[in-house]
C-alpha cells in the first residue's frame, strides 16, 4: 500500500478511535506487527488544545512512523491551519474525519455531517491538501442516510482535490454502528476512483478481511472495534492476507504480559491518577476476549473481577490483580485438561 511517499506491503490499518487509539495503544500494536495506525481524532479548533485530552492526543513526535494524525472540524481554513501545525509537530500523514457519527461531532457540522455539503467538502479538502507537504487522507461513510448516499461523489471530489487515500465505512451516519455493512457500496467507490480505497466496518477476523478485499477490490482494510482488547488481530489479519497463514491466538501468558505492560504504559503516559482510570475499559475488553476464548464458562468470575478492578486506583495494585486473575485462569485451564484426560 502506498500513501504519498510512504509505502509498505501491509494492507491493514488500525482505525482512529477516540479514547482507544492513544499513543500507548498505538505503540503496543506496532510491537505486535502493525504498520499503519491512525491517531485519535484531534479537533481543528486550536483554542481547545490547552485541555489535557487534546494535549495528550498531540503527543506523537517521538513515535515510530509513519505518524498518521486525524483532524476534525468544519471550517476549511481552521482545518488547514491545524494540519500545518500538526505537520510541524511531526505528523507524516494527515487524515480528515468525515465519518464520525457522534452527535456532539455532527452538531458542530463536522464528522459525517459534512457529507451533506459536497461543496464544503471540496473546500476543506483543497484547503488542507494545499496547506501541507505531507499526504492527506480522508475517512467517510456512505452518506448521511440511506436516502442520502453520496460516497461515490465524495470520493471523486477527494480524488480531484489531491487526497492520497480514502477510507469508507460501509454504513451511513444514520445507521451509526447497527445493521449490516454494505461492502458492495464500498466496491462501487473502488470502481469509481483511481486512488486507494480502504474498506472499513465490522471486520473481525482474518478470513473476513480476505472476503471483504475480494468482494470490494479495496486496497486494504481498516480494523476498529475488533482490535479493542485484541491488538494481536492486526498481525493475524496481515499474515493471512499476505501468506494465507493463520496465526494462533495468544496464550493466557502472552495476554497477561501485554496487558500488564499496557497498564504500566498508560500510567506513564497519563499519570498515576488518570492512567489507572483509563486502563479500566481496556482491561474489560481484554478479559472479554479471554472469556470468549475459554472452554469453561468464566463470565460470572470475570464480571465480579471487573467490578472489583474498577475500584482500584493505583497501577501497582491493578497489575497485582491481573497477575492473580490470570493465575486462577491457568489453574482452571489445568483442571479442565486433567478432567478431560481422566474421562478419556
Amino acid at each position: 500500500m502506498k500513501i504519498g511517499q510512504y509505502e509498505h506491503p501491509s494492507q491493514v490499518i488500525v482505525a482512529p478511535m477516540a479514547g482507544v487509539t492513544d499513543q500507548p495503544f498505538r505503540n503496543l500494536c506496532r510491537e505486535l506487527g502493525a504498520t499503519w495506525l491512525v491517531s485519535e481524532m484531534v479537533t481543528s479548533d486550536q483554542t481547545l488544545w490547552h485541555t489535557p485530552k487534546s494535549r495528550n492526543r498531540l503527543r506523537f513526535s517521538d513515535e515510530a512512523g509513519p505518524r498518521w494524525i486525524q483532524i476534525a472540524g468544519g471550517d476549511p481554513q481552521m482545518l488547514a491551519n491545524a494540519a500545518q501545525v500538526n505537520e510541524g509537530f511531526g505528523a507524516e500523514i494527515i487524515d480528515i474525519n468525515m465519518g464520525c457519527p457522534a452527535k456532539k461531532v455532527c452538531k458542530k457540522a463536522a464528522g459525517s455531517a459534512l457529507l451533506k455539503d459536497e461543496k464544503l467538502v471540496a473546500q476543506i479538502l483543497e484547503a488542507v491538501v494545499s496547506a501541507v507537504d505531507v499526504p492527506v487522507t480522508l475517512k467517510i461513510r456512505l452518506g448521511w442516510s440511506d436516502e442520502q448516499q453520496n460516497a461515490v461523489k465524495i470520493a471523486k471530489i477527494a480524488q480531484d482535490s489531491g487526497v492520497s487515500l480514502l477510507t469508507v465505512h460501509g454504513r451511513t451516519r444514520a445507521s451509526r454502528f447497527t445493521g449490516s455493512v454494505n461492502y458492495a457500496a464500498i466496491g462501487d467507490v473502488v470502481d469509481a476512483t483511481s486512488i486507494p480505497v480502504i474498506a472499513n466496518g465490522d471486520i473481525c477476523s482474518a478470513q473476513q478481511a480476505r472476503q471483504v478485499l475480494d468482494q470490494t477490490g479495496a486496497a486494504g482494510v481498516m480494523i476498529g472495534r475488533a482490535a479493542q482488547g485484541n491488538p494481536w488481530l492486526i498481525n493475524q489479519v496481515e499474515s493471512y492476507l499476505s501468506s494465507g497463514e493463520l496465526i494462533n491466538n495468544p496464550t493466557f501468558g502472552e495476554i497477561k504480559t501485554r496487558l500488564v505492560a499496557h497498564l504500566s504504559n498508560l500510567a506513564d503516559f497519563y499519570g498515576q491518577v488518570m492512567g489507572p482510570r483509563i486502563a479500566r475499559k481496556h482491561v474489560g475488553w481484554y478479559l472479554a476476549r479471554v472469556t470468549s476464548a475459554q472452554d469453561v464458562d468464566a463470565t460470572q468470575q470475570k464480571h465480579g473481577f471487573t467490578q472489583a478492578f474498577n475500584g482500584i486506583d493505583t497501577v501497582t495494585e491493578q497489575i497485582d490483580a491481573i497477575v492473580e486473575y490470570f493465575a486462577r485462569l491457568d489453574e482452571q485451564q489445568a483442571n479442565c485438561l486433567e478432567k478431560k484426560q481422566v474421562a478419556a
